[in-house]
Protein backbone atom coordinates (compact mmCIF):
# COMPACT_ATOMS: atom_id res chain seq x y z
CA UNK A 1 0.00 0.00 0.00
CA UNK A 2 0.80 3.44 -0.61
CA UNK A 3 2.88 5.30 2.54
CA UNK A 4 2.08 8.81 3.24
CA UNK A 5 4.12 11.76 4.07
CA UNK A 6 4.33 11.78 8.00
CA UNK A 7 3.66 15.69 7.96
CA UNK A 8 0.54 15.37 6.32
CA UNK A 9 -0.73 12.85 9.09
CA UNK A 10 1.06 15.20 12.06
CA UNK A 11 -0.33 18.62 10.33
CA UNK A 12 -4.21 16.84 10.94
CA UNK A 13 -3.58 15.08 14.41
CA UNK A 14 -2.40 19.04 15.03
CA UNK A 15 -5.08 20.46 12.92
CA UNK A 16 -7.55 18.20 15.07
CA UNK A 17 -5.71 19.26 18.38
CA UNK A 18 -6.26 23.09 18.38
CA UNK A 19 -10.23 22.10 17.79
CA UNK A 20 -12.57 23.58 19.96
CA UNK A 21 -15.34 21.28 20.13
CA UNK A 22 -17.37 23.60 23.22
CA UNK A 23 -16.96 26.99 20.45
CA UNK A 24 -19.42 27.07 17.49
CA UNK A 25 -21.46 29.39 15.19
CA UNK A 26 -25.00 29.66 14.73
CA UNK A 27 -25.85 31.60 11.48
CA UNK A 28 -29.69 32.85 12.06
CA UNK A 29 -30.95 33.59 8.22
CA UNK A 30 -27.11 34.48 6.91
CA UNK A 31 -27.91 34.33 2.78
CA UNK A 32 -25.49 35.96 0.91
CA UNK A 33 -22.95 33.29 -0.35
CA UNK A 34 -20.03 35.21 0.27
CA UNK A 35 -20.84 36.06 4.16
CA UNK A 36 -21.30 32.60 5.19
CA UNK A 37 -18.11 31.70 3.39
CA UNK A 38 -16.31 33.96 5.01
CA UNK A 39 -17.63 32.97 8.34
CA UNK A 40 -17.22 29.16 7.98
CA UNK A 41 -13.51 30.51 6.89
CA UNK A 42 -13.04 32.23 10.21
CA UNK A 43 -14.74 29.55 12.15
CA UNK A 44 -12.13 27.05 10.53
CA UNK A 45 -9.51 29.63 11.76
CA UNK A 46 -9.98 30.20 15.58
CA UNK A 47 -10.26 26.57 15.48
CA UNK A 48 -14.13 25.25 15.07
CA UNK A 49 -14.73 21.98 13.37
CA UNK A 50 -18.75 22.66 13.14
CA UNK A 51 -21.30 25.38 12.96
CA UNK A 52 -25.13 25.88 12.50
CA UNK A 53 -27.41 27.42 10.68
CA UNK A 54 -31.16 28.34 9.73
CA UNK A 55 -31.86 29.35 6.11
CA UNK A 56 -34.24 31.94 4.91
CA UNK A 57 -36.93 29.99 3.37
CA UNK A 58 -35.75 28.95 -0.46
CA UNK A 59 -32.33 29.52 0.36
CA UNK A 60 -29.95 26.38 0.60
CA UNK A 61 -25.90 26.34 1.21
CA UNK A 62 -23.82 23.70 -0.45
CA UNK A 63 -20.98 24.95 0.70
CA UNK A 64 -19.66 25.89 -2.95
CA UNK A 65 -18.86 29.28 -1.93
CA UNK A 66 -16.39 28.21 0.49
CA UNK A 67 -12.84 27.89 -0.32
CA UNK A 68 -12.09 24.29 -0.53
CA UNK A 69 -9.63 24.47 2.46
CA UNK A 70 -12.92 25.56 5.11
CA UNK A 71 -15.61 23.05 3.34
CA UNK A 72 -13.29 20.06 4.20
CA UNK A 73 -12.63 20.93 7.49
CA UNK A 74 -16.05 22.45 8.88
CA UNK A 75 -19.08 20.56 9.03
CA UNK A 76 -22.25 23.03 8.80
CA UNK A 77 -25.44 21.75 10.66
CA UNK A 78 -28.90 22.75 9.19
CA UNK A 79 -31.63 23.32 10.89
CA UNK A 80 -35.43 23.65 10.13
CA UNK A 81 -35.94 26.16 12.61
CA UNK A 82 -34.55 28.21 15.09
CA UNK A 83 -35.70 27.01 18.41
CA UNK A 84 -34.63 23.38 17.80
CA UNK A 85 -31.29 24.29 16.65
CA UNK A 86 -30.73 26.89 19.28
CA UNK A 87 -31.89 23.73 22.14
CA UNK A 88 -29.38 21.07 20.78
CA UNK A 89 -26.38 24.02 21.18
CA UNK A 90 -27.76 24.72 24.48
CA UNK A 91 -28.58 20.66 25.28
CA UNK A 92 -24.66 20.73 24.14
CA UNK A 93 -24.20 23.14 27.71
CA UNK A 94 -23.21 26.31 25.44
CA UNK A 95 -24.40 29.46 26.68
CA UNK A 96 -25.89 31.47 23.31
CA UNK A 97 -24.49 35.47 22.68
CA UNK A 98 -26.36 36.59 20.60
CA UNK A 99 -24.73 39.69 18.57
CA UNK A 100 -27.57 42.03 19.01
CA UNK A 101 -27.99 45.42 20.00
CA UNK A 102 -30.48 46.22 23.21
CA UNK A 103 -31.08 47.65 26.48
CA UNK A 104 -29.19 43.94 28.32
CA UNK A 105 -26.25 44.27 25.21
CA UNK A 106 -23.11 44.22 26.78
CA UNK A 107 -19.64 44.43 25.49
CA UNK A 108 -18.36 41.66 23.38
CA UNK A 109 -14.99 41.57 25.44
CA UNK A 110 -16.85 41.40 28.77
CA UNK A 111 -17.49 37.44 28.38
CA UNK A 112 -15.99 34.69 29.05
CA UNK A 113 -15.39 32.53 26.12
CA UNK A 114 -13.43 30.05 27.47
CA UNK A 115 -17.22 28.90 28.99
CA UNK A 116 -18.83 26.22 26.15
CA UNK A 117 -20.01 29.15 23.65
CA UNK A 118 -22.31 29.36 20.52
CA UNK A 119 -22.27 33.08 19.31
CA UNK A 120 -25.40 33.99 17.32
CA UNK A 121 -25.33 36.06 14.49
CA UNK A 122 -28.35 37.44 12.05
CA UNK A 123 -29.59 38.37 8.88
CA UNK A 124 -27.77 41.09 6.85
CA UNK A 125 -30.91 42.92 6.04
CA UNK A 126 -32.35 42.79 9.74
CA UNK A 127 -29.75 41.13 11.75
CA UNK A 128 -30.69 38.95 15.12
CA UNK A 129 -34.53 38.10 14.76
CA UNK A 130 -36.54 38.68 17.67
CA UNK A 131 -37.17 35.13 18.57
CA UNK A 132 -33.22 34.71 17.93
CA UNK A 133 -32.73 37.46 21.04
CA UNK A 134 -35.22 35.97 23.24
CA UNK A 135 -33.51 32.66 22.80
CA UNK A 136 -30.04 34.00 23.39
CA UNK A 137 -28.79 34.15 27.38
CA UNK A 138 -27.07 37.29 26.59
CA UNK A 139 -26.38 39.93 23.92
CA UNK A 140 -22.87 41.11 22.78
CA UNK A 141 -22.56 44.31 21.17
CA UNK A 142 -19.30 45.77 19.38
CA UNK A 143 -18.46 49.41 20.57
CA UNK A 144 -18.85 51.12 17.71
CA UNK A 145 -17.49 55.56 17.58
CA UNK A 146 -18.00 57.07 13.67
CA UNK A 147 -21.27 57.57 11.99
CA UNK A 148 -22.02 53.62 10.80
CA UNK A 149 -23.82 52.00 13.50
CA UNK A 150 -23.05 48.27 12.05
CA UNK A 151 -20.59 45.63 10.64
CA UNK A 152 -20.72 43.37 8.25
CA UNK A 153 -21.97 40.09 9.40
CA UNK A 154 -19.33 38.36 8.39
CA UNK A 155 -16.65 40.77 10.20
CA UNK A 156 -19.02 41.06 13.66
CA UNK A 157 -18.68 37.19 13.32
CA UNK A 158 -14.76 37.26 12.87
CA UNK A 159 -14.36 40.04 15.67
CA UNK A 160 -16.03 38.22 18.20
CA UNK A 161 -14.67 34.49 17.57
CA UNK A 162 -10.77 36.10 17.53
CA UNK A 163 -11.59 37.14 21.09
CA UNK A 164 -12.64 33.87 22.45
CA UNK A 165 -9.94 32.62 20.73
CA UNK A 166 -7.42 35.09 22.62
CA UNK A 167 -8.97 34.01 25.73
CA UNK A 168 -8.67 30.84 25.13
CA UNK A 169 -5.40 30.66 23.80
CA UNK A 170 -4.17 32.26 27.03
CA UNK A 171 -6.15 30.14 28.77
CA UNK A 172 -3.91 26.88 27.17
CA UNK A 173 -7.18 25.33 25.48
CA UNK A 174 -4.80 24.95 22.32
CA UNK A 175 -3.14 21.79 22.14
CA UNK A 176 -5.45 19.27 23.54
CA UNK A 177 -6.84 16.54 21.39
CA UNK A 178 -10.65 16.56 22.91
CA UNK A 179 -12.20 15.83 19.27
CA UNK A 180 -14.02 12.28 19.98
CA UNK A 181 -11.56 9.41 18.55
CA UNK A 182 -14.66 8.86 16.12
CA UNK A 183 -14.53 12.05 14.53
CA UNK A 184 -10.59 11.52 14.16
CA UNK A 185 -11.02 8.71 12.67
CA UNK A 186 -13.42 10.22 9.97
CA UNK A 187 -11.57 13.35 9.71
CA UNK A 188 -8.54 11.00 8.69
CA UNK A 189 -9.46 8.63 6.54
CA UNK A 190 -11.45 11.26 4.63
CA UNK A 191 -7.80 13.05 3.94
CA UNK A 192 -5.65 10.07 3.79
CA UNK A 193 -7.58 7.22 2.62
CA UNK A 194 -10.76 8.31 0.71
CA UNK A 195 -11.18 5.43 -1.22
CA UNK A 196 -10.81 3.30 1.74
CA UNK A 197 -13.56 5.48 3.46
CA UNK A 198 -15.95 5.44 1.20
CA UNK A 199 -15.14 1.27 1.09
CA UNK A 200 -15.89 1.42 4.54
CA UNK A 201 -19.31 3.23 4.59
CA UNK A 202 -20.90 1.34 1.55
CA UNK A 203 -19.96 -1.85 3.82
CA UNK A 204 -20.57 -0.71 6.75
CA UNK A 205 -16.77 -1.61 8.06
CA UNK A 206 -15.15 0.00 10.80
CA UNK A 207 -11.65 1.39 9.61
CA UNK A 208 -8.87 0.13 9.38
CA UNK A 209 -5.80 1.29 12.22
CA UNK A 210 -3.57 3.98 11.28
CA UNK A 211 0.31 3.24 12.05
CA UNK A 212 2.28 6.52 13.31
CA UNK A 213 2.99 7.91 10.01
CA UNK A 214 -0.94 7.75 8.78
CA UNK A 215 -0.71 4.29 6.97
CA UNK A 216 -3.14 1.26 7.50
CA UNK A 217 -1.42 -0.97 9.51
CA UNK A 218 -4.67 -3.65 10.39
CA UNK A 219 -4.24 -6.98 9.28
CA UNK A 220 -7.46 -8.15 11.07
CA UNK A 221 -9.28 -5.42 9.05
CA UNK A 222 -7.56 -6.71 6.05
CA UNK A 223 -9.19 -10.38 7.00
CA UNK A 224 -12.34 -8.67 7.10
CA UNK A 225 -12.52 -6.80 3.64
CA UNK A 226 -11.40 -10.26 1.75
CA UNK A 227 -14.68 -12.17 3.46
CA UNK A 228 -16.68 -9.60 1.79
Amino acid sequence: MQERSPSRYDKIIELLSNRQPDLTVFMDEVHKPHNLAAIVRTADAVGIGHVHAVFPEGVSYSGHHTSSGSKRWVTTHKHADLASGIAEVKNQGMQVLAAHFSDRAVDFRSIDYTKPTCILVGSELVGVSDEAADLADEHVIIPMVGMVQSLNVSVASALILYEAQRQRAEAEMYGELKVPQEEVDYILFNALHPTIKKYCDKHKMRYPKLDERGDIDDPEWDELRRQI
